[in-house]
């Protein structure tokens, strides 16, 4: 069985069709990738996927459950966790309190614990900043964990970011343009990163990128995107050798 299966994905803004008909099958502890030119549809795809848009049609299945509609909270408690195209780390606040953000969502204790800091309340917080820990020494970033997050180089900023979407402990981890705006060496150590990930946590990772060369040696299967349109899906020896691909997209970008 599919972790997450798409059918017929729809949605529409007024009279804009933004996409139509969408089809996605992800396995367990699978690295896909979906890509297409700018304005194709893929951030609304993945807008879908995690309740900040609602379908106009079609269904969205999640590890055996119907989760389109629901609240994007909700979402990340069904364990998936995305990723933002534009870094979203809380600059002001230090590494490792980031990372505690994601924790954030586990807490069961409520505002009133959190004002007079019950015994449960600090518990908690031990917890977290435990964890925390744990998963920034993982990453090789626990000398950072008093830094503030925008004094990090670009490249430590998009691993904090990834580090703080593991700390919802997804089944499924969305990555949104994850190598924008880097260069050529953090492009390679990327690469890498999202295997060890897949490897290291057991999860499934869906990837949006316009590097192709990313795209190509770390994903399993493709799919390709077009003004909102499926184009096609396979893996990506086929998506590199098809003609309507390469017409509509690669061979535009010269890949």
């Amino acid at each position: 069985m599919s972790l997450l299966s798409v059918k017929n994905l729809t949605i529409r803004f007024g009279g804009l069709l933004a996409v139509n008909d969408f089809n996605l099958e992800i396995g367990e502890q699978e690295l896909y990738g979906l890509i297409g030119p700018n304005g194709a549809g893929k951030t609304t795809v993945f807008n879908m996927l995690t309740g900040v848009y609602t379908p106009t049609g079609g269904s969205i299945t999640f590890d055996g459950e119907r989760i389109d509609g629901i609240k994007p909270y909700n979402i990340t408690a069904k364990h998936i966790a995305r990723t933002f195209q534009n870094i979203r780390l809380f600059g002001n606040l230090t590494v490792l309190q980031n990372v505690m953000m994601g924790y954030d969502y586990q807490a069961k204790s409520g505002l009133f614990s959190s004002i007079i800091r019950t015994p449960k309340q600090i518990k908690e917080e031990e917890k977290m900043h435990e964890d925390a820990m744990k998963l920034l020494t993982i990453f090789h970033m626990e000398d950072l964990a008093e830094e503030k997050a925008k004094n990090l180089p670009y490249g430590q900023q998009r691993r904090l970011e990834i580090a703080r979407a593991l700390a919802a402990n997804p089944k499924l981890l969305l990555l949104d343009e994850p190598a924008a705006g880097m260069n050529p060496q953090e492009t390679a150590e990327l690469t890498e990163l999202i295997r060890w990930i897949r490897d290291e946590f057991k999860i499934s990772i869906l990837l949006i990128e316009h590097d192709m060369k990313l795209v190509m040696n770390v994903c399993e299967k493709i799919t390709v995107l077009s003004f909102g349109q499926l184009l096609a899906a396979g893996k990506p020896e086929e998506i590199r050798n098809n003609p309507r691909v390469i017409e509509a997209y690669l061979g535009k970008r010269g890949a």
